[in-house]
């Protein structure tokens, strides 16, 4: 008894931190993140030049384009890239698109990576410093979870250029894999905590939650390809609590019987501070590496 009210005090004030620390958005910025991946042929050796995404609105997650002020502006006069950024800040898309303040130093070896809420309607602005020379796409949207494109550069001088797509079907299914074997791990390593560190109690536990992770990760990255972000975000939140609802049923049913003194309780308990750890975990990888979120 002393065992269960203590595992079930642990998950309130399990709720109570991740609320207090992740608050307001935690839903909806936990997990794995959209990206844009964009990549470079047809540049001579060693070439260098500046890369952006435009994007049709004037803000995405922390990302805004500059207002004018000082007190909005990422660069100051004197620091290493305001030559860069305030070319691109100085740049008029004809179609109206914005600039949000982010780019990359770009080569055949570096592309752009946005992979913290990247622009969903994007152009691709390319700056070459030697020519002093602008170089635009047209218009492109995320066309998948992570969306690839390949941009060839030799034909910069036009000013104008055209991206395909170039869907990383290997690294896709690496990100996947990783993100599971985290998750999982971050899982059982609570679990310990709970009490569960028998071979047959950890043995049911990777089975749930490989078919969690797995139904989780491959219905998100459908929904987004499919439908896109907003669809992804719905789903998210609403594919979240079915796991979570779910893995509380399975371990209120089936874990006692693989650990002998659990209760109900105290699976129901370990069910949700184990998905709440998920989400705190998932956030903290994004921002640690957040390739594979």
């Amino acid at each position: 008894m002393r065992r269960t009210r203590a595992a079930m005090f642990t998950a309130v004030i399990l709720c109570v931190a991740f609320f207090l620390v992740f608050p307001a958005k935690a839903l909806a910025d936990a997990g794995p993140k959209p990206s844009v991946q964009v990549s470079f042929t047809g540049a001579a050796g060693g070439e260098v030049f500046y890369g952006t995404l435009l994007s049709q609105y004037d803000s995405t997650g922390p990302y805004s384009a500059w207002d004018g002020t000082e007190e909005y502006a990422r660069y100051a006069p004197g620091d290493e890239g305001y030559e860069i950024w305030k070319k691109f800040s100085d740049y008029q898309d004809s179609d109206g698109y914005y600039f949000l303040q982010e780019w990359w130093e770009c080569s055949l070896e570096d592309g752009i990576s946005w992979t913290y809420y990247p622009p969903y309607s994007f152009k691709i602005l390319l700056y070459f410093p030697e020519e002093d020379l602008f170089c635009v796409s047209p218009i492109y949207e995320r066309y998948a979870f992570d969306s690839y494109y390949t941009v060839d550069v030799s034909n910069y001088q036009s000013g104008s250029l055209t991206a395909v797509k170039s869907y990383d079907y290997t690294w896709e299914l690496i990100s996947l894999a990783a993100r599971i074997v985290l998750t999982i791990l971050a899982e059982l390593g609570l679990a310990r905590f709970f009490g569960y560190r028998s071979k047959r109690e950890m043995s049911f536990l990777v089975r749930v939650n490989v078919i969690t992770q797995i139904g989780l990760n491959v219905a998100l990255n459908i929904a987004d390809f499919a439908g896109g972000y907003f669809l992804f975000i719905f789903l998210y939140v609403l594919l979240e609590l079915i796991v979570s609802v779910a893995e509380m049923l399975l371990y209120i049913r089936y874990l006692p019987r693989y650990a002998e003194n659990t209760k109900k309780g105290k699976a129901a308990a370990y069910a949700w501070a184990a998905n709440i750890l998920s989400f705190a975990v998932g956030m903290w990888l994004a921002t640690v590496i957040p390739g594979i979120f």
